[in-house]
């Protein structure tokens, strides 16, 4: 089910530029200018059509963006992303303090942005199941087991077929890839995942030669098979 992610952010331009990657990677944007207005939609009557995540602008023209994180922290606990034109170092703690997960200055990377509320989210996601009989993520260990064996992964094979294992059958591109694997690398290249997954399926084929989970989709990017 696509996930709603809340644009509270009175300057339209960067509005729009926010829910178009948004939409590019998969989420369903929404958009208000007000901070009234975010507290009502995280308050909807419907809890399936409250939005998983609110990146929320400082500067409001009815509140104070910190006020809005005060007072939706006293109802609900959904991630909170502030923009804000602003960089001192006490605004940070100011807004890390009442309950934001991060802290984004303008101006900004919309695809930053978008890889940053994956980070939120995967965060505070319970873990996902991966294809059974193959994979065994164990996250707190930051390690794969598969078929039993526990994988000898660099730290971007590791994330890579982590965010495959989280799909299983799901086709993704390379730029969603990138987005989710090499957030903190905005300038590498997209051939730097075809790259990975050929050392990846080099490691897998050790451990069981006959069996090839890692689906190339041409022209569309990778799968990881089910079980």
């Amino acid at each position: 089910m696509p996930v709603t992610i809340l644009i509270v952010e009175d300057e339209l331009a960067i509005a729009d530029s926010i829910a178009y990657a948004l939409r590019t990677d998969g989420f369903v944007p929404r958009h208000v200018t007000l901070g009234a207005q975010a507290l009502d939609a995280m308050r909807g009557a419907d809890p399936a059509a409250v939005p998983a995540l609110v990146v929320l602008d400082v500067g409001l023209p009815d509140m104070n963006g910190f006020e809005v994180c005060r007072q939706l922290r006293q109802f609900c606990n959904a991630p909170v992303i502030f923009l804000t034109a602003r960089s001192d170092e006490i605004d940070r703690i100011v807004g890390l303090e009442i309950g934001a997960d991060d802290y984004v200055t303008k101006p900004f990377s919309p695809r930053e942005l978008v890889a940053r509320i994956r980070v939120v989210l995967r965060r505070l996601a319970p873990p996902a199941a991966a294809p059974a009989g193959r994979f065994d993520i164990r996250a707190a260990q930051a390690r794969i087991l598969y078929r039993g064996q526990v994988l000898d992964l660099t730290r971007y094979e590791y994330l890579l077929l982590q965010a495959l294992c989280e799909h299983p059958g799901h086709v993704l591109s390379r730029a969603q890839l990138m987005d989710r694997v090499w957030a903190d690398a905005p300038d590498t290249l997209e051939r730097t995942v075809d790259a990975h997954i050929k050392s990846l399926r080099a490691k897998l084929r050790q451990v069981d030669p006959g069996d090839d989970p890692i689906q190339t989709h041409r022209g569309m990017g990778y799968s990881l098979a089910g079980a």
